[in-house]
């Protein structure tokens, strides 16, 4: 008997080996533009093997994290070097100074996906969601890798916010750029909590709680824009996402379907936005062909035969 505990201990290692597979988180940029993703595990998480990189547009990386990885996923934009040397960029710079985030986290305004990953092999479901919470820098779109998973009765279903809204973010959460001397460029999108700082707009103090912090005209923007994002600190109920076992991980996509920040790169807009009214009371759709938004994110999300957005 003795002689069999060695192999047994080695079987025991492999079958937990095996159950604890990593995940895989495939990012694709098809904005007309570079973005640098950035990722931040959560604390006690270990990282993975890169927490930052550039994408050109067409470009596509797989990252690999462990089974029950949590943490957040986000694209920076016009970054570069400054004169001393160290990396930035205009929006999503997490500080380092270098094209790896090495543990730091995005400055808002950016649009962030974020993850806890269950740990695969039955370990328990994946919670994930597209937040708009500090803002919004340039559209993103998240889908379950695995076709089966996909399919898996309403669950695993495809979220983001593939919309354009630096187009149309009212004027006092703009957060603008000046590349030349003749041009100006919205960069991106503030929440209101940044831009004000009260305790009604970050749910702090006397509204910190869901009894009290209510969706305002700022996170109404946001909601009626991208109906499956976060739009502030309380809106779990149609914003957080499970998938049981999404065996593969999840795809992770930057402007969906075309560049969808106009301003930054000098080209008309692919499609159309929605329009801030500009009494903070009301939001005003404006153009916005539903049926050409689900088409795209069927076409970049194959697996999922329906959207029910």
């Amino acid at each position: 008997m003795g002689e069999l505990l060695p192999v047994l201990s080695l079987l025991l290692c492999l079958s937990l080996l095996q159950g604890a597979q990593a995940a895989t988180f495939t990012v694709s940029n098809q904005c007309g533009y570079t973005v640098w993703p950035g990722i931040l595990s959560n604390a006690g998480v270990a990282p993975p093997s890169t927490t930052g990189f550039a994408l050109s547009p067409g470009q596509t990386l797989a990252v690999s994290v462990a089974a029950a990885w949590s943490g957040r996923i986000w694209g920076r934009t016009l970054c570069g070097q400054d004169s001393s040397g160290r990396f930035t960029c205009a929006t999503g710079d997490c500080g380092s100074g270098a094209v790896e985030c090495s543990g730091r986290g995005a400055a808002p305004p950016a649009t962030l996906a974020e993850f806890t990953l269950g740990g695969g092999s039955g370990g328990g479901d994946d919670f994930y969601d597209v937040s708009l919470v500090d803002g919004y820098n340039l559209p993103m779109l998240v889908a379950p890798t695995s076709p089966a998973a996909a399919a898996s009765n309403g669950s695993c279903q495809v979220t983001g916010c593939v919309m354009d809204l630096n187009k149309s973010c009212p004027a006092e959460l703009q957060v603008v750029v000046a590349p030349s001397a003749r041009a100006r460029a919205v960069a991106a999108c503030k929440s209101a909590c940044e831009a004000f700082g009260t305790a009604q707009y970050c749910c702090s103090g006397a509204y910190a709680a869901p009894s009290t912090c209510a969706p305002t005209a700022y996170s109404r923007f946001f909601k009626g824009a991208c109906p499956r994002a976060y739009s502030y600190a309380y809106d779990d109920a149609t914003s957080t996402f499970t998938c049981a076992a999404a065996g593969g991980g999840y795809d992770v996509v930057f402007c969906p379907g075309a560049s969808s920040n106009p301003e930054a790169v000098g080209v008309p807009p692919t499609y159309s936005t929605i329009a801030f009214t500009g009494n903070a009371e009301s939001l005003a759709t404006s153009r916005v062909n539903l049926l050409v938004i689900f088409g795209l994110v069927m076409v970049i999300s194959s697996a999922m035969p329906t959207l029910p957005w």
